[in-house]
């Protein structure tokens, strides 16, 4: 540790805290102790022989978050740049396989200029080693990468293998080529945080799952996403012994929820607010692909996760981002055995060439892929419209899901009463003399075609509910699912996601 507070105060003469404040604001009081204090580089090239970098840049330990074990390193940017050597990299790779046979999360505070360039291949060899580790322990443990400066170049792909990336405004910069690289390759002139930034990869790339205003509010909720998700494979969720719900106030709000005028949009949060206690659903990815909702909530103290088409944005259509957006949340949720509760409204997925040449039938297929491998305890909701592809790939009775439910306006079937008699009847809705047998056919349409009693004759619907009765039927299946035990899949390694 540093003996003077000449280095604290470079930091905060940045706006960020050194490496020893976040640990303490992160772990609980006086719980963490380091470990490997004393590794030192070995490199003898380009003056390197005579540096003394203490704990070779990385501080690596142990401690408690919430009461809980955890494993923690944070890169000190005053010693060396927080630049990653071979000993670096070891330092953190053996943290990850501690963490892994000990079972807790590991959190990793990212502060660094990239490979120590004066090491050469060794440096590379540090990050190999931390990769391999970061792949090892994905699945087993959660892995929480917390950017608090500069991440560059290959350091960003360790960030980019762990579950959740958290950002911070002003501070947070992740990017495979900083500005000077772009510069002189393409010849343009772009800032850190223009090319990088916490809005960039929170916004439009989908990297960051948080972004904070401060450091002290992102540990914060670090310390809050701990309280919801398991924190190894097979640890049981325990229900929380006392939970709050409204539930007089919820049932007559959640009857209000969907507007008269079918194409009008509503946020889907209302409705996951109504099914879920009170105050309990905690967003991940709020920014990035609007479309669709993910997070955790608590449905009667006990943890699930959300999945939601949001009809107030862009109708709630699934487009390439919504769909990766929701096909990672769904196997992370999977790997450790989080049910899974998704409400339905949509109207298909989002048309056109600019789509159609980011791959959406790929993207698409992630959550097909995603939904159907998962084992999970599966209940889904349709609330409203649930149209094509898009409402066989939103966790459908199809995909495996364990029980579905439909509220009584729920509109189930190839695509809506418009597109279907404009393929139907197209010369009959050219001619105004034709209008009212094309309304009768728009409504017969409607009564035969897209009810939801249509899907609940052929099984497809477990039961069509009121809007009241949501949380109750959500809370029981979910209840009855339990422990489910699933072991249908074929002898094989393992299947090829479309990536």
């Amino acid at each position: 540790m540093p003996k003077d507070s000449f280095s604290i105060e470079k930091q905060h003469a940045k706006g960020k805290l050194h490496a020893i404040e976040r640990i303490a604001a992160l772990c609980d009081k006086d719980s963490f102790y380091e470990m490997y204090s004393a590794a030192r580089h070995t490199c003898t090239s380009f003056g390197m022989e005579a540096k003394e970098i203490p704990y070779d840049g990385v501080i690596t330990g142990f401690g408690k978050i919430n009461g809980k074990k955890v494993a923690v390193y944070a890169q000190d940017f005053t010693v060396q740049g927080g630049s990653l050597g071979k000993v670096h990299g070891q330092k953190i790779a053996e943290l990850i396989d501690k963490a892994i046979m000990a079972k807790c999360p590991v959190i990793g505070l990212n502060d660094s200029g990239g490979a120590r360039i004066q090491e050469g291949v060794d440096a590379l060899c540090g990050y190999g080693d931390l990769f391999y580790q970061n792949v090892r322990a994905s699945g087993a443990v959660p892995q929480i990468s917390v950017i608090v400066g500069p991440c560059a170049g290959g350091a960003v792909y360790s960030p980019g293998i762990t579950d959740f990336v958290f950002a911070v405004d002003s501070i947070s910069q992740m990017f495979i080529t900083g500005p000077k690289v772009v510069k002189s390759v393409l010849s343009l002139d772009i800032t850190a945080e223009e090319l990088g930034g916490a809005a960039i990869h929170s916004q439009k790339s989908g990297v960051a799952h948080f972004r904070s205003s401060s450091e002290a509010e992102c540990y914060e909720t670090i310390r809050r996403l701990l309280d919801y998700i398991p924190h190894y494979y097979g640890e049981e969720i325990i229900a929380e012994a006392k939970f709050k719900f409204d539930e007089k106030k919820k049932e007559k709000k959640i009857a209000e929820v969907l507007p008269e005028e079918s194409k009008k949009g509503y946020d889907i949060r209302e409705v996951i607010d109504c099914v879920t206690d009170d105050e309990s659903f905690f967003e991940v990815m709020k920014e990035f692909a609007p479309m669709a909702v993910v997070g955790f909530a608590k449905i009667e103290g006990r943890t699930a996760g959300i999945v939601a088409n949001n009809p107030s944005v862009w109708g709630g259509l699934l487009n390439c981002d919504a769909s990766d957006k929701i096909a990672r949340f769904v196997r992370y949720c999977d790997a450790y055995n989080i049910p899974l509760v998704t409400f339905v409204d949509v109207p298909g997925f989002l048309p056109g060439p600019d789509e159609e040449q980011k791959g959406i039938i790929r993207h698409g297929a992630k959550v097909i892929y995603a939904y159907s491998e998962a084992t999970v305890p599966k209940v889904t909701l349709i609330t409203r419209k649930a149209y094509g592809g898009a409402y066989i790939a939103m966790c459908s009775k199809h995909l495996g899901a364990d029980f579905v439910y439909a509220w009584p306006k729920a509109e189930i079937a190839v695509m809506g009463a418009e597109g279907a008699l404009g393929i139907l009847y197209a010369k009959e809705m050219k001619d105004p003399a034709q209008a009212a047998f094309v309304a009768q056919k728009s409504q017969e349409y409607k009564d035969t075609i897209m009810t939801p009693a249509i899907a609940a004759q052929r099984d497809y619907i477990s039961e069509i509910i009121r809007p009241e009765d949501s949380r109750e039927r959500i809370a029981r299946s979910l209840e009855f699912l339990l422990r489910k035990q699933q072991n249908t899949a074929p002898c094989k390694k393992h299947g090829n996601i479309p990536l």
